[in-house]
């Protein structure tokens, strides 16, 4: 079986729908991995990366489309802007998985459903502990609340007393180090007793 990983064409987006370190994975399963040229670039992986973890290089589209399963981050549905111009190379019994949003575009689904490809919206997939390392949303979601945290971390006027995502609590930093006169602290991190001789407040984990 052929995996093809088009580069994604929504205005923007630098996410990639399949990362070198899980290209041996699908080895193992016996799939072959094929991947569009340029496709990782903006999440900052070179196609030397996909090579070296055994994927091969598609230099157009059309060649990356001939895979018999197809991932993407924002397929047609999802991608509203020009995601349509891939609907030309979907065809009957090709599996196309990714971010669709079948309820928010409905038409985009029929289109897809017309060329008899079988789509999977990542949207869907059941919050179950067993789909738990499936579940793109709740993924997604940590990173947008990770970058909500430090959007609003720069416009306040005071320090955060500690960083929560949208998942979960990042812990301060273990083994740091910071000069000062004070031997507790509020911040991210907390401090322990001063150290007169080294004039260094350690902070504990």
């Amino acid at each position: 079986m052929i995996v093809g990983v088009p580069k994604e064409t929504f205005p923007g987006e630098r996410r990639v729908a399949l990362i070198p370190a899980s290209i041996p994975t699908l080895a193992k399963a016996g799939c072959e991995v094929l991947v569009e040229a340029g496709a990782g670039e903006t999440a900052f992986y070179p196609d030397a990366l996909y090579v070296e973890r055994g994927a091969k290089i598609a230099t157009s589209r059309s060649e990356v489309f001939g895979a018999e399963v197809i991932l993407q981050v924002l397929g047609y549905g999802a991608n509203d802007k020009n995601g349509d111009a891939d609907l030309q190379f979907l065809r009957r019994d090709q599996a196309l998985i990714g971010f669709l949003r079948p309820l928010g575009n409905p038409r985009a689904v029929e289109e897809i459903a017309a060329t008899g490809a079988l789509a999977f919206s990542v949207e869907f997939m059941p919050r179950i502990t067993r789909a738990q390392s499936m579940d793109a949303l709740a993924l997604m979601s940590t990173v947008a609340g990770f970058k909500a945290v430090l959007l609003a971390a720069e416009s306040l006027p005071r320090m955060f007393p500690m960083l929560t995502t949208a998942c979960a609590r990042c812990c301060r930093a273990a083994g740091a180090r910071r000069r000062g006169p004070w031997s507790g602290s509020s911040s991210s991190a907390q401090a322990t007793e001063p150290d007169p001789a080294r004039g260094l407040v350690q902070l504990g984990s």
